[in-house]
C-alpha cells in the first residue's frame, strides 16, 4: 500500500468537498423538477454556511456584500428556488450564505 501525504490527503480531501455541490445536484435531479420544501434554518448545513432568508440580516457577516442574494448566485436555481448547496430544499431567492458566488 502506498504512502499518502497528509498534504496529499488534504489536498483530496479539499478537492471532493469543492464537488459535493455539484454531485448533489446530479443525484437530485428528480427533485429539482418538483417543488421542493423550503430549507429549515436548523437545518445543519444551513447554520453552517450561516444561511439567512433576508440577505440584510447577515450584514454583520465579513463574506457578506450589499447586493448578494440568493437570486444572484451561481447556485440558484429560479426555476424551483433550489440551491445546489442545499439539494433537497428551496431556498428563498432574497437569501443568503457565505458560499455565495456570483452567476458566471
Amino acid at each position: 500500500m502506498p504512502h499518502q501525504s497528509r498534504r496529499s490527503f488534504l489536498r483530496h480531501g479539499l478537492l471532493g468537498l469543492a464537488a459535493l455541490p455539484f454531485g448533489g445536484a446530479l443525484l437530485s435531479r428528480s427533485a429539482q423538477a418538483n417543488e421542493l420544501p423550503r430549507l429549515p434554518l436548523d437545518n445543519g448545513q444551513a447554520r453552517a454556511l450561516d444561511y439567512v432568508e433576508v440577505a440584510s440580516e447577515a450584514s454583520d457577516n465579513a463574506a457578506w456584500a450589499e447586493g448578494e442574494t440568493c437570486s444572484n448566485c451561481m447556485f440558484f436555481n429560479a426555476e424551483n428556488n433550489g440551491c445546489q448547496l442545499f439539494p433537497r430544499h428551496s431556498v428563498e431567492a432574497k437569501g443568503w450564505c457565505q458560499s455565495w458566488a456570483p452567476k458566471a
